[in-house]
């Protein structure tokens, strides 16, 4: 079978690969449909590594996947051949304290689709997966949005973990394709008013499309001071999107007294400074945002019911062998790239 390979930084190959097989009965064989191109495979693509976790290559990447099951194992419960299914690419022990706590996401033994040194990625047209992993969608549920339930969760995870959004001031910073997850997750749980800012107009665009009340660049003018002139007394929260020392530096001016900051994006750097005279003056919490925590099944029925709608968020698509052209497109902005995905079969 074929599979996505990353052989180097920027460099990927299609190579032949043998068909996995199931080993515990409690798993499945998935045919992978289309796979998702994401900001945290970008840190892989661009530098090697998301700072601790480097890749050895080759390594086979991707962890966003729409897929049919192919085969059950003997003890795999809940799901039909030829289902399709969204795919929680976490595979958590179960027995650790983090997961009997409820806290699978953080799991001290946790392997993740395409992490280095966990479990190869997707980007290939067969995968092997527990099928607590897998979650039946509804018919008529398309690939694309099916692979599109990841970064939905992660964006509705991060959501609930900020709390009710009804009425409240909200800055969301960044609005790549995990910003813009957030701002629906936020939209679709009460009224609210999100300010929303990107270096990339296109982007923008994007979000007041799904959205944003407000979006502005730092680049072509002051965002905190307009976001504060509409908001004196600053915002209830802001969702870091961006993993940027210049949006967490906004952040801390941006929030009021009490406010949250909600760590969402992923720095490519080890080190990220915080304000710390305003932070302890204002007394700001800081919450960081793991992944999606229990959210897929939930994130299915929030787009099967039309509550939310990532549909504008995709704006390109590409066959497995055009894998190095999806990534060189998201990783060069070319041509207005939000959401790249990738049709495997």
């Amino acid at each position: 079978m074929k599979a996505a390979f990353l052989t180097g930084i920027r460099g990927i190959e299609i190579r032949e690969i043998n068909e996995p097989v199931i080993q515990k009965p409690t798993d499945v064989l998935l045919q992978v449909e289309t796979v998702g191109v994401c900001g945290s495979d970008m840190h892989y693509y661009r530098a090697g590594q998301i700072p601790s976790q480097v890749v050895e290559f080759p390594w086979l990447i991707g962890h966003e996947l729409s897929a049919r099951v192919a085969q059950l194992g003997p003890e795999a419960t809940g799901l039909a051949v030829g289902q399709r299914v969204a795919v929680d690419p976490l595979v958590a022990c179960g027995t650790c304290d983090q997961c009997r706590t409820g806290r699978a996401h953080t799991c001290r033994n946790q392997a993740f689709l395409g992490c280095p040194g966990q479990l190869p990625g997707c980007m290939t047209q067969y995968v092997v997966m527990p099928a607590s992993c897998c979650y039946p969608v509804p018919p008529g549920f398309s690939a694309i949005r099916t692979a599109l339930t990841e970064p939905f969760a992660i964006g509705l995870y991060a959501q609930r973990l900020g709390g009710e959004p009804a009425g409240r001031t909200i800055a969301v910073l960044g609005s790549g394709p995990i910003g813009l997850c957030v701002l629906t997750a936020l939209k679709a749980a009460g009224p609210c008013t999100v300010y929303a800012t990107d270096i990339r107009d296109y982007r923008l665009a994007k979000a007041s499309e799904m959205g944003a009340d407000w979006t502005g660049n730092p680049n072509s003018r002051g965002v905190v001071a307009d976001i504060l002139a509409a908001e004196p007394l600053g915002v209830d929260l802001v969702y870091e999107c961006a993993g940027e020392q210049e949006t967490f530096d906004q952040a801390v001016e941006l929030l009021k007294p009490g406010g949250v900051l909600l760590v969402v994006g992923i720095p490519e750097t080890d080190r990220i400074g915080l304000l710390m005279a305003p932070m302890r003056r204002k007394e700001l919490f800081l919450q960081n945002v793991r992944r999606q925590n229990e959210c897929e099944a939930d994130a299915i029925e929030l787009l099967a019911s039309g509550r939310a709608n990532l549909d504008a968020m995709v704006t390109h698509e590409f066959s497995l062998d055009e894998t190095q052209l999806a990534y060189d497109t998201v990783a060069d902005y070319r041509d207005g790239a939000v959401k790249a995905m990738v049709h495997v079969s």
